[in-house]
């Protein structure tokens, strides 16, 4: 299969750049700056901004049929929700949210009439729940669940399948540009959020590596399942399983109980 892969400078793009190629597909990667990408053993490295619809339009105007799309592209900002600047928040949207929109509207019309394809958004386990100081961040992942449930709907009479890969904690080397978190009044908070990620990584048996959710992308892809939602982790698996199996009060109660919040 020929795959596009966005986001692949670092963490999951690239590891799913490197996982795809090693079972044979001819894998086009991209980045913001080509020269990130350039040591990549794959097919094709092109130059993509997901953030302009000039880059995205001049990409698919010159690759050609594209079997499968993993829209990985995404950047991250943590806070309080009363402190995080919403030019912060838009910028951020513009990125998780309609950057991967932008893919989708130049790779599903010629998949659907060919009658076939498959479009991965990599989300997050963000996309079924919330924390504190990741709000923001979740309504983008939230955001992208939904245009992925959608679109799964929309096109699967096409012959043309989207889903979600939604990892759980990961080192990727992703970035959060942070506001607030360390300071008066939620630096307390914070700290509680902190010690309760610790407790996950012991539980998972420490950091997941992007190559695990990479697995996971391209098991998704070869599979052919028409499943929605493919949990990458184990912390994942057990949070959306939770999230899904009872009722917000007891979800609540629940990570309440885990970061020891008395708030």
């Amino acid at each position: 299969m020929r795959i596009l892969v966005t986001g692949c400078s670092r963490g999951i793009g690239r590891a799913a750049a490197v996982e795809l190629n090693a079972r044979g597909h001819d894998v086009v990667a991209t980045a913001r700056q080509t020269e990130a990408i350039a040591d990549l053993d794959v097919a094709e490295h092109r130059e993509l901004d997901v953030d302009s619809c000039a880059s995205v339009d001049a990409l698919f105007s010159c690759i050609g049929p594209i079997d499968a799309v993993v829209n990985n592209a995404g950047i991250g900002v943590r806070g309080p929700i009363e402190s995080v600047p919403l030019d912060e928040v838009q910028r951020m949207f513009t990125t998780n949210f309609f950057g991967a929109v932008r893919v989708m509207q130049s790779a599903l019309p010629p998949m659907r009439e060919r009658g076939s394809g498959t479009v991965v958004n990599v989300t997050s386990m963000a996309a079924h729940f919330t924390i504190p100081l990741h709000g923001f961040y979740a309504a983008s992942k939230f955001a992208l669940q939904a245009v992925t449930e959608a679109a799964r709907i929309e096109l699967g009479h096409f012959g043309v399948r989207v889903l979600a890969v939604a990892p759980g904690f990961v080192e990727t080397g992703f970035t959060n540009v942070e506001f607030g978190v360390d300071t008066p009044p939620y630096g307390q908070l914070e700290d509680a959020v902190q010690k309760s990620s610790t407790a996950i990584d012991e539980v998972n048996g420490g950091s997941q590596a992007p190559s695990m959710v990479a697995r996971v992308i391209a098991d998704a892809i070869e599979s052919g399942d028409t499943k929605l939602v493919w949990p990458a982790g184990s912390d994942a698996e057990m949070s959306i399983g939770i999230r899904e199996g009872a009722g917000y009060p007891a979800f609540e109660a629940a990570m309440r109980e885990l970061m020891h919040l008395d708030w």
